[in-house]
């Protein structure tokens, strides 16, 4: 019902932010996202006003598009679309500012999120699901380090690890497609390389290198998303997987083991494997049980989960997702591959459509749309 509703009113909030001043392909993504945060949050409450509130949350998408458009374009003013290699510029302002934003009256997640907010050109909402939070919470965390830092003179720069989980969350940002960043990201982060001698900044450039060299790969033609297992590993840029892995094995040679080179190191792995099925799914878990050490995180035992069931079988790689929360990104989409990696094809078929729902953005929502309608095609 609450889909029928949406189709209805699309049109006329549409419209709305034509009159606003929207240009007609931005308003389109706009009331396209609204429309999936409808479909996520109305089947617990629908408004009063369906109308009213679709039009309240569609500006609002366009103005954070617009202002997140704004500063990749002055950044595509200062550098080159791919990130070169060589020593960087001996004075850049921006990796300067990151260091600035990272004071030290501030915690290190709110010095992140001001960051990412102030510096990065990241919406409020992008970074609240960076950080597996209500977009609330984060607006409330990122007013409270303005209110902070709004009377205190930025002469004392921040840590170094905090400004490396700004840099890794912009990466992942861009690289995800939704704001060009990544090559920003590696671009300061081969600066800071450059200026200092640290185990973990080495550890995030060899995974970002690492990363961004399969980027001509993850996406066909029409723009839809292709799976890892799915790519062309012709596409891959061999020569910035060259550079990712001697960066890393220089790294790992100190035996000062992080979570950035442990990321690094199951990069690698994948990019090893001249096809999918000579992956070396049993390291791969064990570089995850080292990033679960080191991190305590969710998501790297979701992440996890999905290589046991690669390296010991479906079913265990459900038993390994049991015990996590299924409200985490992801989780319905990982229960879904692996329920069809165990011939369960109709469980996979509905937690594939109910992964789509909860997508966040309309390239991963296709994909698990596909996935749904590919298995419903096969039980005919």
């Amino acid at each position: 019902m609450d889909e029928v509703l949406l189709r209805s009113l699309t049109p006329s909030v549409l419209t709305v932010l034509v009159r606003r001043g929207a240009d007609f392909a931005a308003a389109e993504d706009a009331v396209q996202d609204a429309l999936v945060e409808a479909l996520r949050v109305w089947s617990a409450c629908r408004p009063r006003d369906p109308k009213g509130w679709l039009v309240t949350v569609a500006w609002r998408k366009f103005l954070d598009a617009a202002r997140a458009d704004t500063a990749r374009r002055r950044r595509e003013d200062r550098v080159e679309v791919e990130p070169a290699p060589g020593p960087a510029p001996a004075v850049d302002d921006t990796l300067q500012l990151y260091f600035l934003c990272a004071h030290p009256s501030l915690t290190p997640a709110s010095a992140v999120a001001l960051t990412l907010r102030a510096v990065g050109g990241l919406t409020t909402r992008q970074i609240a699901q960076a950080y597996l939070v209500p977009e609330a919470t984060m607006a409330q965390r990122i007013s409270r380090a303005k209110r902070t830092v709004s009377g205190v003179q930025f002469e004392q720069p921040g840590n170094v690890a905090t400004v490396l989980r700004v840099l890794y969350l912009v990466f992942n940002e861009g690289y995800s497609g939704d704001v060009d960043l990544a090559a920003e990201a590696i671009r300061l982060t081969r600066q800071l390389a450059d200026a200092i001698d640290h185990p973990e900044v080495a550890g995030l450039l060899a995974l970002m290198l690492l990363h961004h060299a399969r980027r001509a790969a993850r996406t066909a033609p029409d723009g839809s998303l292709v799976p890892l297992a799915e790519q062309d590993r012709g596409l891959w840029d061999t020569g910035l997987i060259a550079s990712g892995v001697e960066i890393l094995q220089a790294a790992l040679a100190r035996d000062r083991l992080g979570e950035y080179q442990a990321q690094a190191a199951v990069a690698a792995l994948h990019a090893d494997a001249p096809a999918a099925e000579e992956t070396d799914w049993v390291q791969i878990v064990e570089w995850y049980d080292e990033l679960a050490r080191l991190t305590d995180s969710p998501v790297v035992l979701l992440n996890r989960a999905v290589a046991v069931g690669e390296a010991d079988g479906p079913r265990a790689g459900l038993a390994a997702l049991d015990g996590l929360d299924p409200s985490l990104p992801r989780h319905t989409a990982v229960a879904a591959y692996l329920h069809e990696r165990d011939g369960d094809l109709a469980t996979a078929a509905r937690l594939y459509a109910e992964a789509a729902r909860k997508a966040s953005n309309l390239a991963e929502r296709d994909h698990l749309t596909r996935q749904a309608a590919r298995l419903n095609r096969a039980r005919l």
